[in-house]
């Protein structure tokens, strides 16, 4: 997952952050913003979306939405930084998704921006104030069906970006789930930060692609439905959409390395009231108690 994700392109209704902390970083980020704006020839007149710890700023501008993505000018993870960008030129057409128009990038003073102009999609997301879900949605089978399609149709696609990494599971699995590390034998393309907060409907829209890549099998269902815990009936309804993937071998694979993934976040802090469900998820999978950090 991509804790460093956000706002999604396309779209303000992920928006869980705050500006930065020194007043300095707000008015850079606002001055590179409306630069970007300017040389897109845009006026920018929605509110200000602040991604994680100020790293990004979003603005609906028209019919666009322009969003600003800056680093230190030597610390830039460029799988994420490109990730919107190489989505946009990789993913199939059956893929519900806002299409990138246009990007800009430049350095000043030892920071590096990325502005990037995708079309508006005037949808809200179907979770608001964080990935976790808070209430139900009664979606219908349609949309449950796009759903599926766009998942198998981002499987299609070649790519050797790494969403997940095996080094992440040897290092880290044991710690969260109480079981020896194993080898992923099946992986697939997929979306890498599969939640609520990222996807609208009806109609489908997938939001932020910024963390696309290589996952393990049964990796992102596993996460939206990790995400789903709180709520047991749309949980159970994710289980039943998607028994195909969770109920075989390479499915539980991946559902274990995104659980074990949301552990480490809640280990430092993150998703408290998501943890224990976390942890009765996991060990219902392995039979091995999990406490919670």
């Amino acid at each position: 997952m991509s804790p460093a994700a956000g706002p999604a392109a396309g779209s303000p209704s992920t928006a869980v952050f705050v500006p930065p902390h020194e007043r300095d970083d707000q008015f850079r980020m606002r001055r590179a913003h409306a630069a970007a704006a300017r040389t897109f020839k845009v006026t920018a007149t929605g509110p200000s979306v602040w991604g994680w710890q100020g790293r990004t700023l979003g603005r609906r501008a028209g019919q666009w939405w322009l969003r600003l993505v800056c680093a230190p000018q030597d610390k830039r993870n460029l799988r994420l930084w490109e990730g919107t960008a190489t989505a946009h030129h990789a993913l199939p057409k059956a893929v519900p998704r806002p299409r990138l128009h246009d990007v800009l990038e430049w350095s000043a003073h030892g920071h590096a921006y990325r502005a990037e102009l995708s079309e508006y999609v005037p949808l809200p997301a179907l979770q608001t104030g964080g990935p976790v879900l808070t209430a139900d949605h009664d979606l219908p089978s349609s949309w449950w069906a796009d759903l599926r399609l766009a998942l198998e149709a981002t499987a299609t696609v070649v790519t050797d970006r790494q969403a997940v990494r095996q080094q992440w599971i040897d290092k880290n699995l044991t710690s969260f789930l109480g079981i020896p590390a194993f080898q992923v034998s099946a992986w697939t393309t997929g979306h890498g930060d599969l939640h609520w907060a990222n996807l609208t409907g009806p109609p489908l829209v997938i939001l932020d692609w910024e963390s696309w890549g290589l996952v393990p099998v049964g990796f992102d269902v596993g996460l939206l439905h990790a995400y789903s815990l709180t709520r047991p009936a749309t949980a159970a309804r994710i289980r039943h959409e998607f028994a195909h993937v969770l109920d075989t071998s390479s499915g539980r694979t991946g559902e274990l390395v995104a659980l074990a993934q949301l552990l480490q976040v809640a280990g430092r802090g993150g998703h408290p009231d998501l943890a224990p469900h976390l942890a009765r998820r996991a060990q219902h999978l392995t039979g091995t108690p999990v406490p919670v950090l």
